[in-house]
């Protein structure tokens, strides 16, 4: 009898010791699906290739606007997709990695934390200056302009107003010239919107020139950023 229950016992903690494995194994396969879910929720914040959805989409959208990219927009982020990216970071001079990730996104005037704080009034006179002093200048180049603009009238060294800024004294030589009269066409005025929309090709630049035509000695100081087209432009 004695035999018995001490087998009985013996079976009895044999049992329990299994349960606590069991149980300490599940928790551990938990927390590891946890943490791939948290791995997998962080790679999928950014659109890269793989990627499916509206941000997609959007994506192909706006490179198809501006020339980089001739496939259906699908919301399929394919090699094409990928490859026109790839081809949009090079010529901004961003990090050539084929991923949308937030400055990319910012660059397109994608960047969703953008809001418009601009009038049309100040948009018609950004791409004044656009069709003004980037005549000839690629669409990014048109952009950047635009972007310059902008980034003086956030910059404490110059006004706060895009009128004050493109109307300040020795700013823009466009101002006083024959073609400042001319209304701008469809093209200056999307590169107006991109450019309040959050692209900022230039990486924060604000100043601009083109080598061929200015002798300031100034200007030509300044850390350059970027050169797009027939500009430097430069902080």
């Amino acid at each position: 009898m004695r035999n018995n229950n001490l087998i009985k016992l013996w079976q009895c903690m044999v049992i329990l010791l299994l349960c606590a494995v069991i149980a300490c194994a599940s928790s551990f396969t938990g927390f590891a699906s946890m943490q791939n879910r948290d791995v997998t929720n962080t790679l999928d914040v950014l659109s890269r290739l793989g990627s499916r959805g509206a941000e997609v989409r959007s994506i192909q959208k706006k490179l198809t606007e501006l020339g980089y990219y001739s496939g259906a927009i699908d919301g399929i982020y394919g090699s094409k997709t990928q490859n026109a990216v790839k081809a949009f970071q090079r010529n901004c001079g961003l990090t050539v990695d084929g991923i949308a990730g937030p400055k990319t996104l910012l660059y397109l005037g994608l960047d969703s934390s953008s809001g418009s704080q601009y009038s049309s009034s100040d948009i018609y006179l950004i791409a004044k200056v656009i069709a003004a002093e980037a005549r000839g200048e690629s669409y990014t180049g048109q952009v950047a302009v635009g972007a310059v603009i902008l980034n003086r009238v956030r910059h404490p060294s110059f006004p706060d107003s895009v009128s004050g800024v493109v109307y300040q004294a020795g700013a823009f030589t466009c101002v006083r010239d024959s073609n400042w009269s001319v209304s701008p066409g469809a093209e200056a005025k999307k590169a107006a919107n991109d450019a309040i929309n959050g692209w900022d090709p230039t990486g924060g630049a604000i100043y601009y020139y083109n080598p061929a035509k200015t002798s300031n000695s100034f200007v030509r100081s300044r850390p350059v950023t970027v050169t797009i087209g027939s500009h430097v432009f430069c902080k």
